[in-house]
């Protein structure tokens, strides 16, 4: 398991990250999500071992990350700022990695390379930032990582690479349990992949749910009542959203299904209809909707 606890982190008197819990479950993917700013990076990093939290705890199986090299090892992180060494080809980087992480395979790392098509004897600084981004993924992935850290992964990659990134992703969590967090942009792709999502604002966590548990107790309907027979006091649920598109309420509000429907329909409305919801929708109506916690 993936815990954060109470992490409190800043920087030149700036609060990065105040509080902050994220929990993720063996074996799964788990999405962070939040605005430029947020905290994702920070969060990630800590993660990675290259931040010391000012307080609070960071934990992979129950071991703090920070000066544990041991652990490290078992860690691949795949940063939003990639660097690689100057001068260095595929080749020489290989030789790196091997001897850095004890679970090298290096079948799987010729298996990627053909995948990919990446010239082994380039000079990877030469690389565009797609393919170099491909050239971390496969250095990453040929390390055999128990947990693995991707910040903004398929971040100018084209959507055929970017559906053989989260091929090769899903088939290890699929065959040996390994435990995935990912920060993008592009909620959609990660809505198709994720088991859970963090949405973070302002350094701290201000929801952290199983992704088809979200979206079930979230819901985008559209209701008209008749004239003079509107609640007078609420729907009686937490409305996140709400717009007046006429005599039609457009609402995304919380609760279970049946009982959101139960409700409305107690008002005998005119119009009542449950509309799709999407991660990104989730996502805005949360972060625009989330009171301003103080520190």
């Amino acid at each position: 398991m993936v815990q954060i606890e109470n992490l409190t982190k800043a920087f030149d008197g700036y609060t990065a990250l105040h509080r902050l819990n994220l929990n993720i479950k063996k074996g799964s993917i788990y999405g962070l999500v939040g605005v430029n700013g947020s905290g994702k990076t920070t969060a990630i990093k800590h993660l990675a071992g290259i931040y010391r939290q000012d307080s609070g705890n960071v934990c992979i199986g129950g071991m703090p990350v920070y000066d544990n090299a041991n652990l490290k090892a078992l860690v691949g992180y795949i940063p939003d700022d990639l660097y690689f060494f100057p001068q260095y080809n595929m080749k020489s980087l290989r030789k790196f990695y091997a001897g850095m992480y004890k679970n090298w395979n290096e079948k799987r790392y010729r298996h990627l390379l053909e995948i990919f098509k990446l010239d082994e004897k380039k000079n990877v600084g030469r690389f565009s930032k797609g393919m170099q981004k491909q050239a971390a993924f496969i250095f990453v992935m040929s390390a055999m990582p128990n947990v693995l850290l991707l910040d903004e992964p398929i971040d100018g990659l084209d959507p055929i690479v970017r559906k053989l990134v989260f091929q090769e992703i899903i088939e290890d969590v699929a065959e040996k349990q390994m435990t995935v967090l990912v920060s993008s942009h592009n909620l959609k792709e990660m809505d198709g992949i994720c088991d859970s999502i963090g949405i973070i604002k302002n350094g701290q966590m201000i929801i952290e749910r199983d992704l088809d548990e979200l979206k079930s107790d979230v819901h985008k309907i559209q209701v008209a009542f008749r004239p003079g027979l509107e609640p007078k006091d609420g729907l009686g649920f937490e409305v996140l959203h709400e717009e007046d598109r006429g005599s039609i309420k457009l609402m995304v509000v919380y609760g279970k299904e049946d009982e959101v429907s139960q409700r409305i329909k107690s008002f005998n409305p005119l119009i009542f209809d449950r509309l799709p919801l999407t991660l990104e929708e989730i996502f805005i109506y949360e972060t625009e909707g989330a009171n301003e916690i103080p520190y």
